[in-house]
């Protein structure tokens, strides 16, 4: 069990929900909060991340970047732990609960938003499990061409907030954009930070991610825009939405990212930025919940 756990890698939910909370939370903010379709969106959120975890790391084995040379912690399937057979079952067990526990959210959704949505959403749960899958597999898998940056804006971001809000409302309202942005934004700021991490191994495997082609300081560059931008985004939908007295709470939560940056600037060892993954992944989960108290009425 151990194992599996490690393999899941329970440390990366806090970015998916975060994502998905957003949602709720600017759902809730208009008075269109729905317990059902929340649980379910939180939990086919959770179920694509682990999918894409999985296929992470088996899609990493196939096209040699786990190697011994890479910075991050050794995963099971590299050490021997777990066969690419169980691997690929669990893949295909999570592609079926991301899919049962899509349709069962679009089920509860049915009476908000029509079955035209119902479809379109459908066809869009349908390209983020082949996002999660594709990423690392595959002939020419995305993540080694550099695009998985903006794979990953488009549906942690966008979709993912946008989405959940138009679930709960069946209304598009153009202002929530910013929110969805700003989430994508720091989930970049998360796979950068992890593929910073293992530019040296990524770039023996031909991996060529962002931080591969910026080269490491560059990197470090891009980081900070992603998170600078990422909280003024934010700061600006509040203030947009009259919501400036509020502003002072939610700026000490930005203190998290000032930090999270000095920390970064101040690495040398590339192993050194494997916790701040973690530390990054909790400090816009608590963003998001004081984003969300501070946008309630």
């Amino acid at each position: 069990m151990k194992i599996w756990i490690q393999t899941l890698r329970l440390r990366t939910l806090f970015l998916s929900l975060s994502c998905i909370m957003m949602g709720i939370f600017l759902s809730a903010s208009k008075g269109f909060f729905n317990f059902k379709i929340s649980a379910f969106a939180i939990l086919t959120a959770l179920f694509l991340q682990i999918l894409s975890n999985l296929a992470n790391d088996y899609g990493d084995s196939i096209h040699g970047a786990d190697h011994d040379l890479r910075k991050g912690p050794k995963r099971p399937l590299q050490k021997g732990e777990i066969s690419k057979r169980q691997l690929k079952n669990a893949i295909a067990i999570f592609v079926i609960l991301s899919l049962i526990s899509g349709t069962i959210l679009l089920y509860f959704s049915f009476e908000i938003i029509g079955m035209i949505s119902i479809v379109s959403l459908f066809i869009f749960g349908l390209l983020a499990i082949a996002a999660a899958v594709f990423y690392t597999n595959g002939k020419r898998p995305y993540g080694y061409v550099g695009l998985g940056d903006v794979s990953v804006f488009l549906f942690f971001g966008l979709l993912a907030v946008y989405g959940t809000f138009y679930i709960h409302s069946g209304k598009f309202i153009l202002e929530n954009i910013l929110p969805a942005a700003s989430c994508g934004l720091f989930s970049v700021a998360v796979l950068n930070i992890n593929n910073m991490r293992d530019i040296d191994s990524d770039r023996i495997a031909g991996k060529k991610s962002i931080p591969v082609r910026l080269g490491f300081d560059k990197s470090k560059i891009y980081h900070y825009i992603l998170i600078s931008m990422a909280c003024i985004i934010s700061l600006i939908f509040l203030f947009e939405n009259d919501f400036s007295f509020k502003i002072s709470l939610v700026f000490l939560s930005v203190l998290l990212f000032v930090y999270h940056m000095i920390k970064v600037k101040k690495t040398k060892d590339k192993q050194q930025l494997d916790p701040l993954l973690k530390e990054l992944s909790l400090s816009i989960f608590l963003f998001v919940i004081v984003f969300g108290l501070a946008i309630m009425q």
